[in-house]
């Protein structure tokens, strides 16, 4: 890849959009599963959806790691952050998410030192000018961003720092693919396939789709090109009755994924035996902690931790998003109640959330007709 530009022709564009067209059978509807919040933000940007033909309908997954995040973890956040000896870490979008107890955003304006940061090295620089201060970093992310977790644990206690920890609220992209899956209330043809955790995992295993229920899945990139490419694809398949993995982004992705990086992550975390997901609820070894052996890097071992299981607010709809059942603008809230700047649920908070999407890029209704 040498220009973006090359992946945003949109000559180029219009003519994967015919070819779409001519492997689509008349009469028939797809439903077509894009698993990152990232590839749902593309799509409305760059209007990808309006190029498809109408009876080819994109749902939204559960690949943004923001939204998943359940109101309690929040709450424990800002249990940990409360405290007066506390520098309390995390990246920029995980200040807004509502908790039981307001967000953190909320916990800095009641005195608590919260700051934002780029990356988990931010949070260790911070630990090492504060000697006095015990720094905590809040983990989040799919498999994307653990490995950078893990590499700042081993350098933490590579160097003997003994005030900095980590909240881990790492999560595993397969888990909750096979939990929707073996959902009765959702009805999917295929999976656009999650570019960034393929980075690390590789797209070998997501072979479980195909071989365990029967749906084509293709590893996407995020450019709008590579969107279109990925959904001609995954319908080629379904028209040839065919059924595999296919890697779109292989410019990127290795299909077995980056060694080293599986490899760090296996010696600093382990499973979690449950882990509760918003709007999945409970599933079990689909996340992690940090292991035995940096335990003393690990901030739920090292603070009273509430642990407390939140219920989300009822007019809120984000489990619903989360699983394809719903489109954003049918909550009852969404773009009244809950905005960007006044947000009920997480999807609206996040970058990479699909109500976020929706809301920013003027999608407040989407009435096609199927043909």
């Amino acid at each position: 890849m040498r220009f973006v530009d090359e992946f945003r022709d949109a000559e180029i564009g219009s003519a994967v959009a015919r070819d779409i067209l001519g492997v689509v059978e008349t009469g028939r509807h797809y439903k077509l599963m894009e698993v990152c919040g990232g590839h749902t933000h593309s799509i409305y940007k760059y209007g990808i959806d309006d190029l498809l033909p109408a009876n080819v309908e994109l749902v939204h997954g559960p690949g943004c790691p923001v939204c998943v995040i359940p109101m309690g973890r929040v709450d424990d956040a800002i249990a940990v952050a409360a405290r007066p000896e506390v520098v309390f870490t995390c990246f920029g979008d995980m200040l807004r998410v509502p908790g039981a107890d307001g967000t953190l955003l909320d916990a800095k304006a009641r005195g608590a030192d919260v700051r934002m940061v780029y990356s988990p090295l931010d949070a260790l620089r911070i630990a090492r000018e504060h000697p006095d201060r015990e720094v905590v970093f809040l983990a989040i992310g799919f498999e994307t961003t653990a490995p950078s977790t893990a590499l700042t644990l081993k350098r933490a206690k590579a160097e003997g720092l003994r005030n900095f920890s980590c909240l881990c609220n790492h999560v595993l992209i397969v888990p909750p693919l096979r939990a929707l899956l073996d959902s009765p209330d959702l009805r999917l043809d295929g999976f656009i396939g999650p570019g960034h955790v393929a980075t690390v995992v590789g797209a070998r295993p997501f072979e479980f789709i195909p071989r365990e229920y029967g749906k084509p899945i293709v590893v996407s990139g995020f450019e709008p090109l590579d969107l279109l490419q990925s959904v001609h694809q995954v319908l080629t398949q379904l028209r040839d009755g065919r059924c595999v993995v296919e890697n779109q982004y292989a410019r990127v992705v290795p299909y077995d994924g980056n060694p080293r990086a599986l490899e760090v992550m296996a010696e600093v975390f382990e499973l979690r035996p449950h882990f509760e997901w918003r709007g999945l609820g409970f599933i079990s070894q689909s996340a992690l902690r940090i292991s035995d052996a940096f335990r003393d890097l690990d901030a739920e071992v090292r603070f009273d931790v509430p642990g407390v299981r939140v219920a989300d607010p009822k007019a809120c709809q984000c489990g619903e998003v989360l699983k394809g059942v719903i489109k954003p603008w049918e909550c009852k809230v969404f773009g009244t109640a809950c905005t960007p700047d006044h947000a009920i649920g997480t999807c609206m908070v996040s970058p990479e959330g699909a109500c976020a999407a929706y809301y920013n890029y003027g999608r407040f209704a989407r009435e096609r007709e199927v043909v």
